[in-house]
């Protein structure tokens, strides 16, 4: 027996020697966001203490090396080949200017079309979703992919869902995100379906980022929409000072003392630069506010989120919803809020 005086023996370490294998794709001309954000998301949790097997990074190429990303940093990488298809659990492929001519590189794509039957999870960033449409998995599926090219993606492949506004979508085993920085809140989402909320929110803070903007959120926010309408600028400022106010009484003629101009003009040149009515706008920066909130869950009640919105009660609120998003404000936290 031991004695007294003994120390209480150590919990055992993690076996961290089995790890899933992440596989990324790199290729002339591949866009560094695409690969370094969820790199880094994944790669944080080296530092965190996991209920099971972590992850391990390997970055493959069609002949390993070398190679130049689109703002002409260099990614050193291993030959595609120097990895079995059947020893990747995640394989993501990322996008940017050079995906075009992966298409003609029989070698690369050989490979992808033998690792995708047999990956546990499949992943495009972005432009790479063009890649897994063109092996066809895709098909009959759920898709994202950069606004700017959603359309394209459509014509080509009308097999292919896709979703113009989504962040990014997972439909089944197969995940798809929208541009560059989208890869994050992808791999964020792919640490808390295998290891928890608690763990992703962990990552993120590290990261000091949001936990995520959910799947199916739009690719763009109110104050974004407006200020692509506002292509001078003209009413940016103003947008902010509102957004800072949100729950005051943001008539048109507060608006137009704000922006220095009459009620009249204002209203006028405000349609004419932001495409919405005073009204619209105020109402579209409150439901922006709103959604916010909800999805933080830092407010409790939906009630008391449509007071700090400045909507004053909630049947307004869920109007607005029902307007802007097509969902109530609870059926938008069900759907979007982090649990």
């Amino acid at each position: 027996m031991p004695s007294k005086s003994a120390k209480p023996a150590r919990p055992e370490p993690l076996d961290k020697t089995y790890t899933r294998r992440i596989a990324i794709v790199a290729f002339p001309g591949v866009t560094l966001l695409d690969i370094s954000g969820p790199a880094q998301v994944f790669a944080e949790l080296e530092a965190i203490e996991l209920p099971g097997p972590g992850y391990s990074l390997s970055y493959l190429s069609t002949s390993g090396g070398l190679v130049p990303t689109d703002v002409g940093m260099m990614i050193d990488t291993a030959p595609i080949d120097s990895i079995g298809p059947g020893e990747v659990d995640t394989l993501v492929i990322p996008g940017g200017p050079g995906i075009w001519q992966i298409r003609s590189d029989a070698k690369l794509m050989g490979w992808i079309a033998q690792a995708l039957p047999k990956a546990r999870r499949i992943a495009s960033v972005c432009l790479g979703a063009f890649a897994l449409a063109w092996t066809g998995i895709l098909d009959g599926k759920r898709a994202a992919t950069h606004w700017r090219y959603c359309p394209r993606l459509q014509d080509s492949f009308p097999k292919i869902r896709v979703e113009p506004n989504a962040i990014f979508v997972k439909d089944g085993r197969v995940w798809s995100s929208a541009g560059v920085s989208a890869g994050i809140d992808l791999a964020l989402a792919m640490i808390e379906e295998d290891f928890g909320h608690t763990t992703a929110l962990d990552v993120a803070r590290r990261l000091v980022v949001f936990l995520k903007r959910p799947g199916g959120q739009s690719q763009f926010s109110t104050v974004l929409a407006a200020q692509a309408s506002d292509v001078e600028g003209r009413f940016s400022a103003l947008h902010a000072w509102i957004i800072e106010n949100i729950t005051s009484d943001l008539k048109v003629e507060t608006l137009a003392e704000k922006a220095g101009m009459t009620p009249r003009t204002f209203a006028r040149t405000y349609v004419n630069r932001t495409g919405m009515t005073p009204a619209s706008g105020v109402e579209a920066l409150r439901v922006e506010t709103a959604r916010l909130l909800l999805e933080s869950r830092q407010i409790g009640g939906v009630v008391e989120v449509a007071k700090r919105a400045g909507f004053g009660d909630d049947e307004r609120m869920r109007r607005a919803f029902l307007r802007h998003l097509g969902v109530s404000p609870t059926e938008y936290r069900n759907r979007f809020a982090g649990g």
